[in-house]
């Protein structure tokens, strides 16, 4: 009937030429819009424990101010210091702080910053309550103090 066959030279390979160029766009891409760590925290942490936690919704919205004795204290002495972004400050400093923060935000967002207190467990109140004070003075009331939370076993006194 038919006198003609069709000849098939499709081949099955997949080309993979372009698939190293794929990928080096995509690690590209990625190691460029990573953020790995925005601060590099210059003072002690021993963050204090608590029972309930509530977790945040918007993190843009959110500046961290960190409490403790520095790493260095050869250089920096043994008190607890203020640090705030990268450097050291001190309460006095902290409304200037708040305002470039509120700054970076829209104009709409301002009223909404919460300034995040990381503050360790050892430093003492007098700092604290300074800070809090200039935070009152900077119009910024809405304050969060970070914790970790107790396991059961803390919870019983085991």
């Amino acid at each position: 009937m038919s006198k003609f066959k069709k000849k098939t030279s499709a081949s099955q390979d997949i080309p993979t030429a372009a698939l190293p160029d794929i990928i080096f766009m995509l690690l590209f891409f990625f190691m460029v819009t990573t953020v790995l760590r925005e601060t590099d925290i210059l003072v002690e942490q021993d963050i204090p424990k608590a029972e309930q936690l509530r977790k945040i919704e918007r993190k843009s919205l959110v500046s961290y101010l960190y409490i403790g004795k520095p790493k260095k204290t050869e250089a920096f002495g043994g008190e607890a210091k203020i640090q705030a972004n990268d450097v050291f400050i001190e309460p006095s400093g902290v409304m200037l702080w708040v305002a470039k923060e509120k700054d970076k935000l829209a104009e709409v967002e301002r009223d909404k910053i919460t300034i995040a207190l990381k503050v360790d467990s050892e430093a003492k109140m007098g700092i604290i309550s300074d800070v809090q004070q200039q935070l009152r003075e900077a119009n910024a009331r809405k304050l969060m103090y970070n914790t970790r939370q107790l396991t059961d076993l803390q919870k019983a006194g085991l």
